[in-house]
Parts: C-alpha cells; structure tokens; sequence
C-alpha cells in the first residue's frame, strides 16, 4: 500500500521515489530517477524531470516544469507557472545531452507566480522572488527580488514578510547585517 496520492491522469516513470503524504495531482509527469520528499503537494500540469531532487513539504503550483539540473530543498514554494532552465545557450541543432547547469533553491524559498529562475544560480535560503521576476544571478537568504532582470529590494522573514530598517519582523524573529548579509539574530 502506498502512502501517497497520485492522481490517475498522472503517470510517473519507473525508478521514482515519492514520500509518504505527498499528493500529485491531475496530468503530471514524474520522470525516472526523480525524488520527491515528503508532505509535498504538486499541482495540475507539474513535470519533474529525470533525477530531480525536491526535498519535505515542497508546494509547486500548477504549470511548472522542474527540469533536470534543478534542486528544490525542503519547504519550497513555486507559484503558478514560474519557470526553470537547465542550458544557458540552448540549440535544437547541438543538443548538450545531460551536461544541465546546476540551479539550487535553498530551504524556505519562496518563487512568484509567472518568475523565471535562469539555470546556473542559487536561490538563498527564505528569499521571496517576485510574480514576473527574472533570476540572473545568485540571491542572497532573505532577499526580497523584482524586476527584469531581478534586484535585490529588500529583506523578507522567514514567514515572508518584509523587514523594515528595525530588521525585527511583527512575528518575532530578529534579524542582523553581517556586511552585505542577513542572517537570524539569536
């Protein structure tokens, strides 16, 4: 008996690990090798591609495509059709036959609605990227991103609301610049 849902109109591949609680919902496709944790939930039209790694309690929204080469850590959240590459210089003509640029999304991260993520880059731990966001370079934990291309404007909490200058969110947590980088005060 499995302890997971999937949806009958999904397939997944042979060779899949999927954790226990995780629900899969209509029309996706879980490629061979793929692991998923978890408590996770993945929406209608979701591909996990070949060897993709998604950690606990990740939610990917409808329309996204995790193509191999990406990691998705614990507690990631991928709004509706946001968008991940795994070839920089892409050509139907000179196919680069699984060397995928590396692209990680660290733990807590949270992906906007309709966001490119370009492959190659690492989403910092509880960073917030923007709906229509374009991720060029790497994000630091805690960055809030905008914009095309995507610039830091601001800092977000772990529960994702944006700090003021105080860098003391309303639930709590305090925060610190060390140089240009937050991290938890304790």
């Amino acid at each position: 008996m499995q302890d997971f849902f999937v949806h009958e109109s999904s397939y997944v591949d042979d060779g899949v690990t999927i954790g226990a609680g995780t629900k899969i919902w209509h029309f996706c496709h879980i490629q061979n090798g793929a692991v998923i944790g978890r408590n996770c939930s993945l929406g209608q039209n979701v591909n996990v591609a070949n060897n993709v790694r998604i950690g606990d309690g990740v939610r990917i929204q409808n329309n996204v495509s995790i193509y191999e080469g990406v990691e998705l850590e614990d507690h990631v959240f991928c709004g509706p059709s946001c968008v991940f590459t795994n070839v920089s210089t892409p050509r139907a003509h000179f196919p680069v036959h699984g060397a995928y640029a590396r692209t990680l999304v660290r733990e807590g991260a949270s992906l906007g609605a309709n966001c490119t993520v370009v492959c190659g880059h690492t989403v910092g731990r509880s960073a917030l990227i923007a709906a229509g966001a374009v991720v060029t370079r790497d994000v630091k934990d805690y960055a809030l991103m905008a914009g095309v291309p995507a610039r830091q404007i601001g800092w977000v909490c772990e529960c994702g609301h944006r700090l003021d200058g105080s860098l003391v969110c309303t639930c709590g947590r305090k925060y610190r610049l060390i140089g240009e980088n937050l991290e938890k005060a304790e």
